[in-house]
């Protein structure tokens, strides 16, 4: 694994960036002039994304500490430094936890919790000491709120944003402020995590909101590269219905049929009419 160094050119990885959000966010680092390392478990995907964006590729398995070091040390000695780390690599399988078995349970919060741990513990042991740079963590408004039908990916998501803002305490406490954190937290995007959910019951309070294009997160992300902000809710709105959900949980508790109610109505009209470009 390589990476091409160009000038003064900053060092970039993205994690789950063969397709879907991750290859947009990649491409937007491109275009900003980072030399980027698209990595994804599946190498023939990564592959096939960074000849399209003219960037690098590398295999990753977030779950593997090893391997993820491995990347972040491969791009300081090619690049020179790694400015930014994007934890964007993620698992969604629906259906109440109860009706799941241990190896699903366990991929989830190994890839959503565990990849985000070791992802930004590697990026952190390389910007120490070397200039700083910036982490951000894709999480999900199932970070903010319970969701029925994705308990074990909304806790995930919990322990996800839950460790990066702990991190972020303890890097500014030990005096690396030149470090920043960022959680992205959007509602639904229609990628290839979705694109299987239309006809599934337990993924409804996904599209209960606004079903996102991947140009409006990549947008969030761009935001807070620009102006570091720890949590950002995509969309704002969004952000602020479920951090009061979350914050009356008898409300919550009530409200989540009525929820569940429209995301299934928005499913039937996706199903019907397709998903708006």
């Amino acid at each position: 694994m390589t990476v091409r160094a160009a000038g003064d050119r900053r060092g970039a990885v993205v994690t789950g960036a063969g397709r879907g959000l991750g290859k947009e966010i990649a491409r937007h680092l491109v275009a900003e002039g980072y030399a980027v390392l698209v990595t994804d478990v599946d190498l023939a995907l990564a592959q096939a994304a960074a000849v399209e964006l003219g960037c690098e590729a590398a295999a990753l398995d977030v779950r593997d500490g090893a391997q993820v070091e491995a990347v972040a040390s491969g791009v300081v000695a090619s690049a020179g430094r790694l400015d930014v780390w994007v934890n964007n690599a993620g698992v969604l399988v629906t259906g109440p936890a109860w009706e799941q078995d241990e190896a699903t349970r366990r991929l989830m919060v190994e890839v959503n919790t565990l990849g985000v741990m070791n992802g930004t513990v590697a990026a952190i042991l390389a910007m120490k000491d070397n200039g700083g740079g910036h982490i951000v963590n894709i999480v999900s408004l199932a970070g903010l709120v319970a969701v029925p039908g994705e308990g074990v990916y909304s806790g995930s998501k919990h322990g996800a944003i839950g460790f990066s803002l702990s991190t972020q305490c303890d890097l500014n406490l030990a005096g690396h402020q030149d470090i920043n954190i960022s959680c992205v937290c959007p509602d639904g995007i229609w990628t290839p995590m979705l694109h299987d959910k239309l006809d599934d019951p337990e993924a409804a309070l996904s599209f209960s909101g606004k079903l996102l294009k991947p140009s409006e997160v990549v947008d969030a992300v761009a935001a807070v590269l620009r102006k570091p902000r720890q949590v950002t809710a995509v969309p704002r709105w969004r952000g602020v219905q479920v951090r009061l959900f979350d914050a009356i949980p008898d409300l919550s508790l009530k409200a989540l049929p009525v929820a569940v109610g429209m995301g299934k109505r928005q499913q039937a009209k996706f199903r019907k009419n397709g998903v708006p470009e």
